[in-house]
């Protein structure tokens, strides 16, 4: 045998042939050892091995290109001539050509990374059934547990359980990992062309991931599915051109637990977090412009859920958040009806939607259950959401016409002047549902559906304010407040406050009949995290009494209702009681349960959101529902908003709230949970944040912010602007380099750092006399006709500023 090592640069080559044979490999390690593959062109081409940390993750079939047509399939493994060159440190596999294709590979390292370029020509135009641009084969599926996508999303390898399940998507970057081990690999996919990958379950058992390089979008084989069970060709035939095209593949090790860590989180299991996260959290993403709930196992996305952004600030990924505005986008303009209407659904298949409504070739309809409302309701506050993620004010912009078209659609809908705004089914006759809780009769005048109208109103009427429509943001304002009254009043009078069952009613006919008084845990959690009820003996009443029952029955969580819907007010599917929407426990909607606590009793928002972690442990949270009687999931349908529990774990107990100007911190800690340490990325801004009981702080490379208050901050250039309390009523702009303040309020704050500094307070009374304190020392400023108050200094650290209107 005749072996021959060549070291190029941080590349580690090695050769091997035989006296007889024409046994061949390359071997490329990066420096650190923790990636490496092993290329075979002794029999074709391929790649052999893919190292990890020494360790092989492929199957015998290596990693390949090919394709298949109808006369079959071709592929580089088969492929002869192939010539292997070697040029400062970069290795070039030419001569591999099958079918008409002509193939070139280079390799090269690149600190840590492997990069493999592909060029492939084609002699002639050809109609493809598939391809492979490459195919890894990963030796099964317990190599990773999943992939984390660079859309956003994340292909799960349990849910794969049959031979040939696919699962087909429109990108292809991707992140696999292995939880246990803590190691992943990365796959950065780059091409001038389409990019696409298909996940699926090979006839070997194998866990294949394929790679597809195309000229225009590919399109779904069966209808608009993105999975398909037992069928290995999700995505349709495809034309190629002839002529080159090309794509790189960057191959990098990840140390998974850094890289996705979630932190020092006391009190709080930090990895079911992360991986929670990870799976669940992801799994609504079905493919580009198409993020949901449902998920990609049964192709479903419904409008009628307000969480989706929500879910994109707790896994602060910038991918998600890029998915989620271009499914705002694409749902601004093929679900939306010229006057305003929103469909309600995406499906891959027709059969669930009303006669006549179902789009074949956008796959958006109203649901068969009835007209869901919220739809409206959903998009808007989505999109106000969003906007405080993306900050960009030429989407915002680009929603507005949309947005206010929406509620204006519902605020239309109250034809007896109550306030109050009403569906489009009369009441239990109709057999119809109005809501997300699809199979309930809720009728005309719906309290969860005008619950979530004031939440709309109120976010877009914030939005206004900052696209500069003062007069609209006041319009939408005083219908909110209008609503609000009437909301609350008791049902006797035309509310839906019910003083003798202690609760809000989930609906009221038209006949004015009162339904849905068997405490319904979404219809009184939103009226009180919404902020639509602010009464603090009715808070009281509803949350002792929701508490004490759960308690009571020993529940993880909380049950979509705690007594029994009528039988005439739900479809035959929910009865008897406890079953299905009449009773079992839907976690969808912890975020707002949790929320509605916080404030009332951080305890138990603590309890139920460890409870939806240990559940996570336990089954991975992959059902759709939990049985109120066993606590067992149930439903084939999994819900990515199970994982709400744990966005309201950054939104109200870490406080984390994005603003598109600045980060906000809102925290609502407790002595178990004192000493939280994470990062948090926003808008490329990595924040360091530190939360203690009434001790907060924040981080950048340029600033360090520490409060005993609610605060946000945002840096433009070397200005600095502290927001108290989050609010913009007033300011404290600092500029300068360097910054390190501790504010005890808006008119008191020490410098920490060194330098020459200059403060702007903003929002004081125009043309008044201030009294401004420096370690002591006094000086008499006035502010300016627009009421902001200018102050230089040259701080040494523990510079103290006082300010106070002059007597």
């Amino acid at each position: 045998m005749a072996r021959f090592t060549l070291i190029l640069s941080t590349i580690l080559f090695l050769f091997h042939a035989t006296g007889k044979g024409q046994d061949k490999t390359i071997t490329l390690t990066v420096p650190d050892k923790k990636l490496s593959i092993t290329i075979d062109y002794s029999n074709g081409c391929r790649i052999k091995q893919l190292r990890i940390k020494g360790k092989n993750t492929l199957s015998s079939s290596g990693v390949y290109t090919g394709i298949r047509t109808s006369d079959g399939s071709f592929s580089s493994a088969a492929s002869q001539d192939i010539k292997v060159t070697k040029n400062a440190g970069t290795v070039t596999i030419s001569g591999i050509n099958y079918s008409t294709i002509k193939e070139k590979w280079v390799f090269k390292v690149k600190k840590d990374k492997i990069q493999w370029d592909i060029t492939r020509e084609y002699d002639q135009a050809a109609r493809l059934e598939e391809m492979a641009f490459p195919q890894w084969n990963f030796s099964d599926l317990s190599v990773w547990k999943g992939g984390i996508m660079d859309n956003g999303g994340m292909v799960w390898c349990k849910y794969l359980k049959e031979v040939n399940d696919t699962y087909g998507v429109h990108t292809g970057g991707v992140t696999f990992w292995n939880a246990e081990s803590g190691d992943a690999l990365r796959i950065t996919a780059v091409s001038d062309s389409k990019v696409a990958a298909k996940y699926s379950h090979s006839p070997q058992n194998e866990f294949t991931c394929t790679q597809f390089i195309t000229d225009a979008p590919l399109q779904q084989r069966y209808n608009l599915s993105r999975y398909v069970a037992k069928k290995a060709d999700v995505f349709a035939p495809f034309e190629v051109k002839k002529g080159t095209v090309t794509a790189s593949y960057e191959l990098q090790y990840v140390d998974y637990n850094k890289q996705y860590s979630r932190g020092i989180l006391p009190g709080i299991d930090a990895v079911a977090v992360r991986e929670l996260l990870n799976t669940t959290g992801r799994y609504g993403v079905v493919d580009n412009n198409i993020v949901g709930a449902n998920g990609w196992l049964t192709n479903w996305k419904c409008l009628h859920e307000p969480f989706f952004a929500q879910i994109g600030m707790a896994l602060n990924d910038e991918n998600y958040t890029r998915n989620m505005s271009a499914t705002l986008d694409q749902e601004r303009d093929l679900a939306m009806l010229e006057n305003g209407r929103v469909l309600s659904r995406w499906h891959n298949v027709p059969g669930d939607e009303i006669r006549g409504t179902y789009n074949a070739q956008t796959g958006y309809y109203e649901a068969m259950w009835g007209y869901t409302i919220d739809s409206q309701t959903g998009y808007v506050i989505n999109t106000s959401e969003q906007f405080e993620l993306n900050g960009d004010v030429s989407w915002l912009r680009s929603h507005q016409l949309s947005c206010e078209k929406a509620l204006d659609w519902l605020i239309q809908r109250d034809s007896n002047k109550n306030g109050i705004f009403e569906m489009m089914n009369d009441g239990i006759a109709d057999k119809k549902a109005s809501d997300w809780i699809d199979i309930v009769w809720a009728s005309f005048e719906n309290s969860f559906v005008n619950a979530q109208l004031y939440e709309a109103l109120m976010r877009w009427s914030s939005c206004e304010k900052i696209l500069g429509n003062q007069e609209k943001a006041d319009h939408y304002t005083a219908v909110a407040l209008k609503l609000k009254t009437a909301f609350n009043k008791p049902v006797e009078e035309g509310g839906f406050w019910s003083a003798s069952k202690q609760q809000y009613v989930y609906w009221r006919d038209k006949d004015g009949s009162i339904h849905g008084d068997n405490l319904v845990t979404p219809v009184n959690f939103a009226a009180i995290a919404f902020g639509i009820c602010d009464d603090p003996k009715r808070i009281a009443l509803v949350l002792d009494q929701i508490e004490q029952r759960t308690a009571a029955e020993k529940l993880f969580h909380w049950p979509l209702c705690f007594d029994s819907f009528k039988r005439e007010e739900v479809h035959s599917g929910n009865w008897p009681f406890p079953k299905y929407e009449n009773g079992d426990i839907f976690p969808t909607w912890g975020y707002l349960g949790v929320r509605a606590y916080t404030k009332y009793n951080k305890d138990i928002a603590l309890k139920y959101i460890r409870n939806i972690l240990e559940q996570y442990k336990k089954d991975g949270l992959s059902s759709q529902r939990y049985s109120r009687t066993t606590q067992l999931g149930l439903g084939d349908d999994i819900l990515a908003g199970i994982c709400t529990s744990i966005t309201a774990l950054y939104t109200d107990i870490y406080g984390v709230r994005p603003k598109w100007n600045r980060l906000g911190i809102e925290p609502n800690m407790s002595k178990p949970l004192n000493g939280a340490k994470f990062s948090y990325t926003l808008r490329d801004t990595v924040y360091k944040l530190e939360l203690s009981e009434n001790n907060y702080m924040m981080s950048t490379g340029s600033f360090s912010i520490r409060s005993k208050e609610s605060f946000g901050a945002g840096m433009k250039g070397n200005t600095l602007t502290y927001y108290p309390q989050n609010k913009e009523t007033r300011t404290l702009a600092i500029s300068g380099q360097g910054i390190s303040i501790v504010v005890t309020n808006i008119f008191s704050w020490t410098i920490k750092s060194s330098g020459d500094y200059q403060f702007m307070l903003n929002g004081l009374q125009p043309g008044s006399g201030y009294q401004v304190s420096i370690n002591n020392v006094l000086q008499h400023i006035r502010a300016d006709k627009d009421g902001r108050l200018y102050i230089k200094s040259n701080c040494k650290p523990d510079t103290r500023f006082l300010v106070s209107l002059k007597a």
